[in-house]
């Protein structure tokens, strides 16, 4: 039951949602393009990124000094239709920017 709140409670805020679906619309992601397409700080960003991938949406994978996240994969059915939901949904979501400076 624990896990099944954790989820929940993860997509319980419109900005997780967006990200969640900006990375399963834009496959691996670096933090900063996260950060510069939604115009927000990286603590923020990095905040709502530990609770998505908590509540087991994300996998993170580290390449030198960036960390790329992505849609776990295999995904439960659970979080399968969560996603093809989400992606029903109207709003808003940002152009993928280049954020990361190499």
């Amino acid at each position: 039951m624990n896990t099944f709140l954790q989820t929940i409670g993860a997509l319980n805020d419109e900005t997780r949602l967006k990200i969640l679906r900006f990375i399963d619309e834009n496959g691996a992601v670096c933090v900063c393009d996260i950060e510069a397409a939604f115009e927000m700080i990286q603590s923020r960003i990095s905040r709502h990124l530990k609770i998505l991938k908590d509540a087991g949406f994300l996998k993170v994978e580290r390449k030198g000094r960036w960390a790329y996240y992505s849609v776990r994969s295999p995904l439960d059915v659970f979080r399968q239709n969560i996603l093809k939901e989400i992606s029903y949904l109207e709003m808003d979501i940002p152009d993928f920017k280049q954020g990361c400076k190499i």
